[in-house]
C-alpha cells in the first residue's frame, strides 16, 4: 500500500508541477479508488488532509525548479498568496463539516468548469493583458476551494491568472505553483489539528511528489502553451467524471 501512494505521488508530482495543480486533482481520487484495493479504505475527509500535504511538497519541489527558469510572478504571487491563504482556512473548516457527497459533488463541478474556461482560451495569444478587477475574489475562491478539496487551487488559480490576470500560461502554472505552496500550509495545519491527517500516508505521498515535481518542472519547458492546456482540462474532465460516477451512480 505505501509502494501504491508512493506512486500516486510521483505522478502527481509530475502532473502538479507541469500543470501547476499542487497534484490533489490526482491524489484525492487516486487514493479514494487505489488504497480499498489494499484492503484500506480511507475517508474522503482524510484523502484531502493527507493531499494538503502533497500540495505543500508540489508547491516547494515545483518553486525551486521555476526560481531557477525565471518563470515565477514573485510580486503577483505575494499580493494574490494572502486571498488564498484565507480562503484555505474558510475552505478547510468546510471541508471537515461538510458530508463527502457534497465536498466530491462541488469538487466535479469545479473540474469541470475549469476544463471550459482553459479550452475557451485555448487559441488565446499569449500576450500581457491589463488584469480584472475579479481577480483577488477569484483568488480566494480558488483557497476556498484548496482548503475544502485539497486541490491546492492550481485547478482555478492558472485559469484565472492565465484568463483575467493576463499572466501567460507558462508564469500562471510557475506564479501558481509558488502560491499553493503557501496556502497548503495553513491547510495542513488546520486539518492535523482536527487529527484526520494519516502521517503515514503524508510521508509516503510527500516522498513521491518531492522526487516527481523535480522532473516535472523539466518536462514543462518543453510542452507547447496549448498542449499544456489541452492536456491540464483532459485531466480535469476524466477526473470529474469519475467523481460523480462514484458518488452519484
Amino acid at each position: 500500500m505505501i509502494l501504491a501512494v508512493l506512486a500516486i505521488g510521483l505522478l502527481a508530482g509530475v502532473l502538479g508541477a507541469i500543470l501547476g495543480l499542487g497534484g490533489g486533482v490526482v491524489v484525492v481520487p487516486a487514493l479514494e479508488f487505489v488504497l480499498p484495493l489494499f484492503g484500506h479504505t480511507i475517508p474522503l475527509k482524510q484523502a484531502v488532509a493527507v493531499s494538503q500535504v502533497g500540495v505543500l511538497a508540489v508547491g516547494l519541489a515545483g518553486t525551486a525548479g521555476y526560481l531557477r527558469q525565471g518563470l515565477i510572478r514573485a510580486r503577483t504571487g505575494y499580493l494574490l498568496s494572502p486571498y488564498t491563504i484565507l480562503g484555505g482556512v474558510a475552505g478547510s473548516w468546510l471541508g471537515l463539516h461538510l458530508p463527502a457527497k457534497a465536498v466530491a459533488t462541488v469538487f466535479a463541478v469545479l473540474l469541470l468548469y475549469s476544463a471550459y474556461t482553459l479550452l475557451s482560451g485555448l487559441k488565446r495569444v499569449e500576450v500581457e493583458r491589463t488584469p480584472s478587477r475579479l481577480v483577488p475574489p477569484a483568488m480566494t475562491f480558488s483557497g476556498i476551494m484548496s482548503g475544502l478539496l485539497g486541490i491546492g487551487g492550481g485547478t482555478v488559480q492558472v485559469p484565472v491568472m492565465n484568463l483575467l490576470g493576463g499572466i501567460a500560461i507558462r508564469q500562471a502554472i510557475a506564479t501558481s505553483t509558488f502560491i499553493m505552496g503557501l496556502t497548503a500550509v495553513a491547510n495542513a495545519l488546520v486539518y492535523s489539528a482536527s487529527g484526520q491527517l494519516d502521517f503515514h500516508i503524508a510521508a509516503a505521498l510527500a516522498l513521491g511528489v518531492l522526487l516527481g515535481a523535480r522532473g516535472g518542472t523539466v518536462l514543462a519547458a518543453r510542452i507547447s502553451a496549448q498542449n499544456l492546456k489541452l492536456f491540464f482540462s483532459v485531466l480535469l474532465i476524466f477526473t470529474a467524471l469519475q467523481l460523480l460516477w462514484k458518488y452519484w451512480v
